[in-house]
């Protein structure tokens, strides 16, 4: 099994959203994060004086998959967040060791 993080442009989840369910790629965990990359945040005007924003708003989406399906719920994340600006996010693979359904006891591959 593999945890997949992806870090989005918020007015990309739906479609990310709605792309992975097209997929049958269920079970997802969003939140909403503030981050900085190459991006390095903007510049802001506040009553006259400038104010650095070096976070800027990000959502990060968490997949547990099987290892199967790792490369296509990739290659879904990247079509459907690309741009080609500076920002666009990052995706993070890691390995999982197990999985624990909590209502029934399943493990592993069962649970997720």
């Amino acid at each position: 099994m593999k945890k997949i993080e992806a870090i989005i442009r918020p007015g990309k989840l739906e479609d990310v959203k709605d792309a992975l369910n097209k997929a049958n790629i269920r079970g997802i965990t969003i939140s909403q994060v503030m981050g900085c990359g190459l991006q390095k945040g903007r510049k802001e005007y506040y009553r006259g004086t400038e104010v650095n924003l070096n976070l800027l708003p990000k959502i990060k989406v968490e997949i547990v998959t099987s290892e199967s399906n790792v490369e296509d719920v990739i290659k879904i994340i990247c079509d459907i967040s690309h741009t080609g600006e500076v920002g666009d996010g990052k995706i993070f693979v890691y390995g999982v060791n197990d999985a624990v359904r909590i209502r029934t006891g399943e493990k592993g591959d069962k649970a997720i």
